[in-house]
């Protein structure tokens, strides 16, 4: 099994973010888990959908149901 990472523009470009936002929310602990290899920051791909899939909301204060938009 291959694992897919995206690299800091590549989040970026993916969520249409700064690169600094991205710094800023990995220092306040916000977003998906990531990866810092030698100085490198990744995101597996799988961590970034499962974040995606966790912020999905039908309002302000109700989460989607884990099966949906339902």
């Amino acid at each position: 099994m291959s694992v897919k990472h995206l690299n800091q523009r590549q989040l970026g470009d993916r969520w249409d973010v700064s690169e600094a936002t991205l710094e800023r929310w990995r220092s306040e602990g916000i977003g998906p888990v990531f990866l810092k290899l030698q100085g490198r920051v990744l995101y597996r791909l799988e961590d970034v959908e499962a974040f995606e899939a966790e912020s999905l909301r039908k309002s302000t204060y109700e989460p989607v149901n884990a099966g949906g938009a339902a």
